[in-house]
C-alpha cells in the first residue's frame, strides 16, 4: 500500500476527459503535476487551429498544456521523468502508448474507456456502442499494458443508453459518469484496495477508426440501422448521401431523423407528405427531420423539400 497523495499526470483530448480533469485539478485525493494533449488541429471553413476540448478547458483554467506530436518521442518521455509522476491517466487521448513510456510513472498507467470491456476495444467504443444499437455502455477504468484496451480491469461503472442520444450526448454522460468515480477508483488502487482484474476472453470486439466514407448511407438497409448510423456519426462524419434536385445533384448531412413505419416502397424512394420529407428504406422509411444541404446551414428537412418538385436520390 502507497503512502501519501499520488502525483498524476493527465493525458486527455475529447470531450470525455474534461469532467475527468474537472475532478482532478480540484480532488483532495491526488495531485496533478501536468496534463498532455493532442496538438491544435484545423476546424471550421477557416480552418483555425483550435484546442481539443480538454486543451480548451485547462487553457481556461490558466493552465498550459503539454502538446507532444508523439508522446512516444525521446524529448517528451524525458520531460515526462523530470516530472516523475506516480500514475500515468490517459483518458480519450489518441495516440499509442508504446512500452518505453508505460514503464515510465513509479506506479501505474490507468486508463477510462468508454465501453465495457472487452466490448468496443478501440478508437470509437461510443459511435459503435449506439451504431450496433446497445442498450447500455459505461466506462471500463483499467491498468494499462502494451495491448490495445486488454489490460486487466479495476472497475465498470454502468449506465443506460437513452434512445435520443447522439453520440456526444452518450460521450457527454460516460465523462459525468467517470468524473464521479476517478477519484474512488484512484485512491482504492493507490491504497490497494481495489486490484485489477484480467478481462474475460469472451465477449471480445473492436471499434475501429471511423472514416469519412463511413457516413453514407445504404438504404437498402432497415430504418432502424439507418437511424443509428444518423445517431452514432453525428456531428463527424455525419450520415450522407446525394439527391438528384433542381436539376443538380447535392450532397445531403442528415443531423437527426426518425423512423417511419409501415412504408412499403422501393429503397431510396423520396416520400414527401404530411410535410416530411422521408426516404425508404429496406423496411420502413427514414424521416429527415433535420438536415445539412450541401453549401447551406442547417435546416429542417421538410423546408428543404418543400422548394423541390422533381428530388430522386443518387446512390453513392
Amino acid at each position: 500500500m502507497a503512502v501519501g497523495k499520488p502525483k498524476i499526470y493527465f493525458l486527455g483530448s475529447g470531450h470525455l476527459a474534461v469532467p475527468i480533469l474537472e475532478r482532478l485539478v480540484k480532488s483532495d485525493v491526488a495531485v496533478l503535476s501536468g496534463f498532455g494533449t493532442q496538438q491544435d488541429r484545423a476546424a471550421g471553413r477557416g480552418k483555425k487551429l483550435s484546442p481539443t476540448p480538454a486543451g480548451f478547458f485547462m487553457e481556461n483554467l490558466g493552465f498550459k498544456p503539454d502538446k507532444p506530436e508523439s508522446v512516444n518521442s525521446a524529448d517528451f518521455l524525458g520531460k515526462l521523468r523530470c516530472i516523475s509522476p506516480d500514475i500515468l491517466f490517459v483518458a480519450s487521448f489518441g495516440q499509442i502508448l508504446k512500452d518505453e513510456i508505460l514503464s515510465l510513472p513509479s506506479f501505474a498507467c490507468l486508463n477510462a474507456h468508454a465501453s465495457i470491456l472487452p466490448a468496443y476495444r478501440g478508437a470509437s467504443p461510443i459511435q459503435a456502442a449506439i451504431l450496433n444499437g446497445e442498450n447500455k455502455s459505461g466506462v471500463t477504468f483499467m491498468r494499462m499494458n502494451r495491448g490495445l484496451d486488454t489490460g486487466p480491469a479495476i472497475k465498470v461503472y454502468e449506465l443506460e443508453i437513452r434512445d435520443e442520444w447522439k453520440s456526444p450526448d452518450l460521450e457527454r454522460e460516460l465523462g459525468i459518469l467517470a468524473a464521479r468515480h476517478v477519484e474512488e477508483v484512484i485512491s482504492g488502487v493507490w491504497n490497494g484496495k481495489f486490484l485489477p482484474v484480467s478481462q474475460p476472453d469472451s465477449g471480445v470486439s473492436y471499434a475501429k477508426k471511423i472514416k469519412k466514407e463511413d457516413g453514407r448511407l445504404d438504404w437498402s438497409l432497415e430504418a432502424p440501422a439507418l437511424h443509428s448510423r444518423v445517431r452514432a456519426y453525428y456531428p463527424w462524419p455525419c450520415a450522407s448521401f446525394e439527391i438528384g434536385a433542381g436539376g443538380k445533384k447535392i450532397h445531403i448531412k442528415i443531423t437527426d431523423s426518425t423512423v417511419m413505419e409501415g412504408v412499403d416502397a422501393t429503397p431510396g424512394t423520396v416520400i414527401a407528405e404530411n410535410a416530411r420529407f422521408a426516404v425508404a428504406c429496406g423496411k420502413g422509411a427514414l424521416v429527415l427531420e433535420k438536415i445539412i444541404p450541401q453549401g447551406r446551414k442547417e435546416m429542417m428537412g421538410s423546408d428543404f423539400i418543400r422548394g423541390f418538385h422533381d428530388v430522386k436520390i443518387k446512390t453513392i
